[in-house]
């Protein structure tokens, strides 16, 4: 390499334009705040590596067992003997993936059999399988909701559903989280013939709490052109006699067109779906952009969700034994002197509520260091000034294990002053 082809290479180098302005300028103040804040000597609470997973509830991190609290493994479907050997058993079947799309090559067996269980557990005519949860909707909505048409959402909704309006062109319409007589005025504000998707969520992911979807129907329903997506990501599995979500649980089957979830929550692997009676559902296959232009899921993949979807249909015990969890480790926290995110507990996620980021850096390493991971939630994900550590309860956490998670967050709350 000549002299000059040298210095030229050496110009291009991520060293040399560092500190020049790019495209990469307007990350810099997160840049700096993160390095401020490992400067301090904290773990990255965003950088943990998982070195060995013993069961849904237990990890080791950094050569230490941990009581995992801050995954979504709500049904603790991941180590189930009946879907991991289907898991195997597709993989030695049809190989380790299809490579290619749905509408080409990558239809198999096992996307079928995937998709009749959900319309089993839902009792529904039709269902889409996505490459993931963020895909569904992500598609779903971006192909029912164009441009001049309206999607109204509710304010905190999952970026996910937010993405799908834009990737449509439709007009957002957002109103107060969970509030019925917003979204019955800016209903009421919309034209009248104008085409209308309202989105909801059966849990909303940051609090833990849930939408009161009777209420909403009711005020839905009042105005002209408008079809319902209800999100059950956080509610499926344990919502409901048969497990379908809040939005069973709450008796508004009759009255939902849409349901879109995903399977790395209580299913136990990846990917999403959407589950319709529309009459014309089936179309969505044919012009959904996130469906038609993405590979399929690998058939070990589709394979366990099958088994989990079948499985869950009849985990009534299961099911009772994460609502159990879920009200003694709220109590718990209570009692310390925590402040939650809800004030009775309404699902399987409990959010703990500090006003400031280094306390709240400082508890989540506190609890780390304890033998126990949960999530830090931070800005924008969460309200301005606000940080949570959230706990999502699995229905494999046994009575011992969820009153040494009290113990640790007495322990740390203590030691970091976040109680009195």
């Amino acid at each position: 390499m000549t002299e000059a082809a040298a210095t030229a290479n050496d110009a291009r180098t991520p060293a040399a334009t560092a500190n020049a302005r790019d495209l990469f300028s307007k990350f810099d103040p997160l840049i700096a705040e993160r390095e401020a804040l490992l400067a301090t000597g904290v773990r990255d609470p965003f950088a943990i590596v998982m070195d060995e997973v013993k069961s849904p509830t237990q990890a080791v991190i950094k050569g230490k067992d941990t009581i995992l609290l801050g995954t979504y493994n709500y049904m603790g479907m991941t180590f189930d003997p009946d879907v991991v050997a289907a898991g195997k058993k597709a993989l030695d079947e049809f190989g380790a993936g299809t490579t290619g799309s749905r509408v080409l090559n990558g239809t198999y067996q096992g996307h079928r059999e995937v998709e009749d269980a959900l319309r089993d557990f839902y009792g529904m005519a039709g269902a889409m399988v996505f490459s993931t949860g963020y895909q569904a909707n992500l598609g779903t909505i971006s192909t029912l909701a164009g441009k001049g048409d309206y999607v109204i959402l509710d304010a905190d909704s999952h970026a996910s559903i937010y993405d799908g309006c834009f990737l449509g062109d439709a007009d957002i319409v957002r109103f107060r989280h969970n509030s019925v007589e917003d979204l019955d005025k800016r209903l009421g504000r919309l034209p009248a013939d104008a085409l209308k998707l309202v989105v909801l969520e059966g849990v909303y992911s940051m609090l833990g709490d849930i939408a009161p979807l009777p209420a909403m129907v009711a005020a839905i329903r009042k105005h002209p052109n408008c079809m319902i997506l209800v999100d059950e990501a956080h509610g499926m599995g344990f919502f409901g006699p048969n497990g379908r979500g809040v939005y069973e649980e709450q008796g508004v089957e009759a009255d939902v067109d849409f349901i879109v979830g995903t399977f790395s929550k209580s299913v136990g692997t990846v990917g999403g779906f959407c589950v319709s009676n529309h009459p014309k559902f089936e179309v969505l296959r044919l012009v959904c952009r996130p469906y038609v232009f993405t590979a399929s899921l690998p058939p070990s993949v589709v394979a366990t969700a099958a088994t989990s979807i079948r499985k869950l249909m009849h985990a009534g015990e299961k099911r009772a034994h994460l609502w159990k969890n879920s009200k003694r480790l709220h109590q718990g926290l209570t009692d310390l002197g925590f402040t939650l995110g809800t004030q009775t507990p309404q699902s399987a996620i409990i959010a703990v509520i500090l006003n400031d980021q280094a306390q709240a850096v400082a508890m989540w390493q506190a609890l780390l260091e304890l033998g126990l991971y949960v999530n830090m939630a931070r800005p924008p994900a969460t309200p301005a000034g606000t940080f949570l550590l959230r706990c999502s309860l699995c229905a494999d956490h046994s009575d011992e294990q969820v009153e040494q998670i009290i113990a640790m967050f007495a322990a740390a709350g203590k030691a970091t002053g976040a109680t009195p």
